[in-house]
C-alpha cells in the first residue's frame, strides 16, 4: 500500500466523518440551504461546482487512458461532490502499477 492511497484514505474518513456531522445536523437539502442564505455562501457553493466539473473532465479524460470505468465516480461527483474524484484518486492507485502513477 503506497503512502498516496493511505493519505487519500486519511482524507476521504476525515472528510467523510465532517459530512457526517454535517448531515445529522442539518440534512443533505440543509446542506445547500446554507450555501444560498447570502452572496458568501453562494460564491463557495458555486466555487465547488466550478471545482467538480473540472474534476470530471479530467477524471474522464485520465480513466480513458488509464482503462478504469470512469461513470460511477462521475455519479459519485455529482451526488456527493468531492468524495467522487477522492475515491477515482484512490481507485486509480490501487489499480494502477507504482512506476506509471510517478
Amino acid at each position: 500500500m503506497s503512502g498516496r492511497f493511505i493519505a487519500l484514505i486519511l482524507v476521504i474518513a476525515g472528510f467523510g466523518a465532517l459530512s457526517a456531522m454535517a448531515l445529522l445536523e442539518v440534512g443533505y437539502i440543509g446542506i445547500f440551504e446554507q450555501h444560498l442564505q447570502n452572496w458568501a455562501g453562494m460564491q463557495v457553493l458555486t466555487d465547488l461546482v466550478i471545482v467538480c466539473l473540472l474534476a470530471m473532465i479530467w477524471m474522464v479524460q485520465d480513466a480513458r487512458k488509464s482503462g478504469i470505468t470512469v461513470w460511477p465516480f462521475l455519479v459519485m461527483t455529482l451526488a456527493l461532490g468531492s468524495f467522487g474524484p477522492l475515491f477515482y484518486l484512490a481507485f486509480r492507485e490501487l489499480r494502477a502499477p507504482a512506476s506509471v502513477m510517478a
